[in-house]
């Protein structure tokens, strides 16, 4: 008896926020499902969102955010642009690329030889072009978004996997050999850099191949209110913090629109 294997594609599920055509969304959901055959196992579940600011001044008011789910896996990808349809053609580049490269560390996770090309993922360390925050004046910003989530453990390399894949400036998550709360971002001549709470020796950190500077820095000790003082005074586009009230390391971040966003590890 011959039986025949369907595979069927996930439905891409698009949300809109502010004026934007819903043919534009239909769009952005047929170029990302058109995607799907660049991914190296099955993508599982894939969301879009388009979001247009009203804010006249603002440069680039559209972000397109594109996540999918490849066998377990999220690939995420993030752009602005000064009207939706560039947005979503941006996206539809720059979720390939991502697509590419999580292919390339499922290879090297296999233990296949990787490419020395730049687009191998070990190598492709510079970061994506992210403009700066719209310059919201400091009494009006407000923490509007606050994520809590369990840090697994990872080492350096993996953390760097996912941060990369996650479209992320930086990754919270918990450093394997130390078990300290740790921020991995982009800066310093490797433009990897790790912190900690307390900075240990490189030595003290899980077995790690990626060209890496480690923070000499511990990380300040602040409440939330403070390091919301901070960020403002100094015009940082984020700040690891160790939280005086839950005693874990944490993050607050500037987010697109001027506000702030604040990651915690999950109590």
């Amino acid at each position: 008896m011959r039986t025949t294997g369907i595979t069927v594609k996930p439905e891409v599920r698009v949300t809109i926020r502010g004026d934007i055509p819903p043919a534009l969304a239909d769009r952005a959901g047929k170029k990302v499902a058109r995607l799907f055959g660049a991914a190296h196992r099955p993508v599982l579940a894939a969301s879009v969102r388009l979001s247009r600011h009203g804010n006249p001044a603002m440069d680039r008011p559209v972000i397109a955010q594109a996540t999918l789910d490849v066998n377990g896996r999220p690939v995420r990808a993030q752009v602005t642009a000064p009207t939706a349809e560039e947005a979503i053609d941006l996206l539809d580049a720059k979720l390939r690329r991502q697509l590419e490269r999580s292919a390339l560390h499922w290879e090297a996770r296999r233990g296949r030889r990787p490419s020395a090309e730049p687009g191998e993922w070990r190598h492709d360390s510079v970061p994506s072009r992210q403009d700066p925050w719209y310059p919201r004046p400091a009494a009006e910003r407000e923490i509007i978004r606050h994520k809590s989530y369990s840090l697994a453990p990872s080492t350096v390399d993996e953390a760097a996997v996912d941060m990369h894949l996650l479209d992320y400036d930086f990754h919270l998550f918990t450093e394997s050999g130390t078990g300290q709360d740790s921020v991995l971002y982009h800066a310093g001549p490797t433009m990897h850099r790790l912190a900690q709470p307390t900075p240990p020796g490189p030595h003290l950190l899980a077995p790690f191949k990626l060209a890496l500077t480690v923070s000499t820095q511990p990380a300040p000790l602040l409440s939330t209110t403070e390091a919301v003082d901070r960020v403002g005074l100094l015009g940082l586009p984020f700040l690891f913090f160790l939280d005086a009230e839950r005693g874990r390391g944490s993050v607050l971040y500037h987010r697109y629109d001027g506000h702030y966003g604040l990651i915690t590890p999950a109590v």
